[in-house]
């Protein structure tokens, strides 16, 4: 990869972890069913990973990034993760959709007639465009600074993230979607990455000064992701200590994987 070339690096990196994606909602050809554990452990996995990517990925380059523009060092990276939460919170509760396994009637955003499948569809979408814009951002940033290691990370750690495309496509299987059509939403929560990945991208590279404030808006939307969706649906089937300890291996593997090979 060419650090100068942040477009096309943020959309082989976001094909990445759509491919990922697409590899964990498979498993839904497979004579395997939404085991309740399985997709705790796997959700919970997936917040580990976001909650250290979001530190050391996002937040510590807006840190030095900032002080190498001469601003104080905290107030970019402050500045857009509030950002990022509050932009994830007004989707939120604009854009109306449905999480798997609620009933209709608790489907969030603005009221609609929209039929179950789209709106569990726009769930997945709002879940995961996060961390496509945060893997645009990082490498929107590495062209700056020259260091790609920090980004590929990133996108190793959000691809490692396989079962989350299973936590989509088992759990609509169970609801009664076809094989096919599970498969294809599941995957779809990867596709959508790739958009957020050229749009973060693309507004980096285009507005240098805006470097440090991107990516602390990256981190602060995928830690609202994490504490708004992820956490409570993986602690709401009884498997808390599971969910938990996933949560911190993930956790402890982003950390790793970051300091060992940046």
């Amino acid at each position: 990869m060419n650090p100068a070339d942040p477009i096309l690096n943020a959309f082989l990196a976001t094909v990445f972890t759509w491919l990922m994606t697409l590899a964990g909602a498979a498993l839904v050809f497979l004579p395997v069913r939404a085991e309740r554990k399985l997709l705790d452990s796997s959700l919970g996995f997936a917040a580990g990973i976001m909650i250290a990517a979001s530190f050391w990925s996002l937040l510590v380059p807006a840190i030095e990034l900032s002080a190498l523009n001469g601003y104080a060092e905290w107030l970019p990276p402050a500045l857009g993760f509030l950002a990022g939460g509050l932009f994830l919170s007004g989707v939120d509760k604009i854009i109306p959709h449905l999480h798997p396994g609620c009933d209709p009637e608790d489907a969030e955003g603005l009221p609609t007639t929209w039929k179950r499948n789209r709106l569990l569809l726009l769930a997945v979408a709002i879940h995961n465009i996060p961390e496509g814009l945060a893997v645009g951002v990082a490498f929107g940033a590495a062209a700056a600074t020259g260091e790609l290691a920090a980004p590929i990370i990133l996108a190793l750690g959000i691809g490692i993230q396989m079962p989350e495309g299973a936590a989509v496509s088992l759990p609509l299987r169970g609801e009664g979607l076809s094989e096919w059509r599970s498969f294809t939403y599941g995957q779809v929560s990867g596709l959508v990455e790739i958009l957020g990945g050229l749009a973060g991208a693309i507004l980096v590279y285009s507005f240098s000064w805006v470097m440090p404030y991107a990516l602390g808006f990256a981190a602060g939307a995928m830690i609202f992701v994490v504490i708004e969706d992820i956490i409570p649906e993986c602690q709401s089937g009884g498997n808390t200590d599971l969910a938990t300890v996933s949560a911190l291996l993930g956790f402890v593997l982003m950390m790793i994987l970051d300091l060992a090979l940046s």
